[in-house]
């Protein structure tokens, strides 16, 4: 019964790791395919040939590089901000005591359950009046601070034991010292998760940079390819091509950082 139920699992998680990872296998197979196999009724699941050439007019007809650099930017810096200000916003939470904090934390909390879309109008007349719509500043400002990010910093930072501020507090650090150089690099792991989640979740972003970035020039990768589907017909194979070529960053930067990723699952599932 045992080996029968072990088995029957084993089946599950291989059904869902095929299902998970079959449409970025068919992402990839199909920006290698013509588009007269694409085109083709009946539908053609085994291709005749493959081709680069959805990635040569891909290239060739849009500033590619330009996008997936915007898209960096955009990411790297909403990324920064929030491990910046998210941590100094956690560390407040999980270690000081003053009049109104456990109410201004929940109030914080609170805004999680506000769809984005209620936002989307007043931060858009926001950006309108600071001049920055069309500028990458309309896309990183909003982001530079998350309540998501201060709850899980602040989570993590109650599990660091107070001795170690105590210590530091004896060797003659201040306050902003015992941050930098105490609770920063204990907060390590929890620190590498969020600025993986941060960085995935603002890259493959849409709503927000689609409305404050109007030019192809600031467009973001994710709002560039979706202005090249044409309105009379779908060009399947340049838009798995430009699918793929969105993919490849957060393949690379899960697969350099995985150890840290899991490592902070771990360390979080185990204090949780």
């Amino acid at each position: 019964m045992k080996r029968r139920s072990h088995g029957l699992l084993i089946a599950l998680l291989v059904l869902g790791a095929v299902v998970s990872i079959f449409p970025m296998v068919w992402m990839f197979y199909t920006s290698f395919c013509p588009a007269e196999d694409l085109n083709a009724v009946p539908p053609v699941l085994i291709h005749r040939e493959f081709t680069l050439l959805n990635y040569v007019q891909l290239l060739s007809n849009a500033p590619i590089v330009r996008w997936t650099l915007n898209s960096f930017i955009i990411c790297a810096a909403i990324t920064i901000g929030q491990l910046l200000f998210d941590s100094m916003a956690g560390y407040a939470f999980a270690r000081k005591k003053f009049p109104g904090g456990r109410i201004l934390f929940w109030l914080i909390i609170g805004t999680m359950m506000v769809p984005v879309q209620i936002l989307i109008v007043p931060l858009y007349i926001m950006m309108v009046r600071l001049h920055l719509v069309d500028t990458l500043w309309a896309a990183i400002l909003p982001g530079l601070a998350g309540p998501f990010g201060i709850f899980f910093m602040r989570q993590y930072m109650l599990t660091i034991p107070s001795s170690l501020e105590e210590a530091a507090r004896i060797d003659g650090c201040g306050e902003f010292q015992t941050f930098l150089r105490i609770i920063l690099p204990v907060s390590a792991p929890a620190l590498a998760v969020l600025a993986i989640f941060l960085f995935i979740s603002n890259w493959n972003s849409f709503l927000w940079p689609l409305l404050v970035l109007n030019s192809a020039h600031t467009y973001t990768l994710t709002v560039g390819l979706a202005t090249l589907q044409d309105k009379q017909a779908l060009d399947y194979g340049l838009l798995m091509a430009g699918a793929a070529v969105a993919s490849l960053p957060m393949f690379g930067i899960f697969l350099v950082f995985q150890r840290a990723f899991i490592r902070g699952v771990r360390m979080g599932a185990l204090k949780g």
